[in-house]
């Protein structure tokens, strides 16, 4: 093997290039599936009006499937009883995919402390952007978008034949305790 011979690890001009313009093409097409359970609804509402003009950053029309979208932005607080239901949103949704916690309650919890809400949807799903508030000004969440823009053109654009189509993520905890045997009659 010649000494001049590419690395495995290194990345050649072309592959180099091809990463930066399939970069460039996916920070202007990003899908927003908005998961809105609480009261910072209001302020993803303002951000998506023409004041703020999501458009701009290639995120103003939301999909309402998570089988079109590729950003997820969790708007609120988050409970145990919901939890699943967020999971299994995140996991239908096309590769790759980018999530956001949208709020205090999205990213820690927010002032609940109790055992019905999660601190934080790190703990179920990876999250890529914080957006910090109660509620978060349309500025900081525009601010977050753009942060996020700039991680996806910068990365490595993964192609399905060495990413394998999975994004790791932590394992669900057991939520609900055991499960209820609902029969008439109990088994001998």
């Amino acid at each position: 093997m010649s000494p001049f011979a590419p690395k495995a690890e290194e990345s050649g001009f072309f592959h180099t290039q091809l990463d930066s313009a399939i970069g460039w093409f996916r920070k202007y097409s990003l899908f927003p599936y908005p998961f809105v359970t609480a009261c910072c609804g209001m302020e993803y509402m303002a951000v998506s009006c023409a004041h703020y003009d999501t458009d701009r950053f290639g995120a103003a029309l939301p999909r309402f499937t998570p089988r079109q979208s590729d950003l997820l932005m969790v708007v609120g607080t988050i409970t145990h009883k919901l939890a699943p239901v967020l999971v299994r949103v995140y996991e239908q949704m096309t590769e790759p995919k980018y999530v956001v916690a949208f709020g205090a309650c999205a990213s820690s919890g927010g002032f609940y402390d109790n055992y019905t809400t999660v601190a934080g949807i790190d703990k179920l799903i990876p999250v890529d952007a914080y957006i910090p508030g109660c509620p978060p000004r349309p500025e900081t969440v525009l601010d977050a978008l753009m942060v996020l823009q700039k991680r996806i053109h910068t990365s490595r654009q993964p192609i399905i034949g060495e990413h394998g189509g999975k994004q790791p993520h932590p394992e669900l905890p057991e939520l609900l305790g055991d499960e209820i045997d609902t029969r008439l009659e109990q088994p001998v």
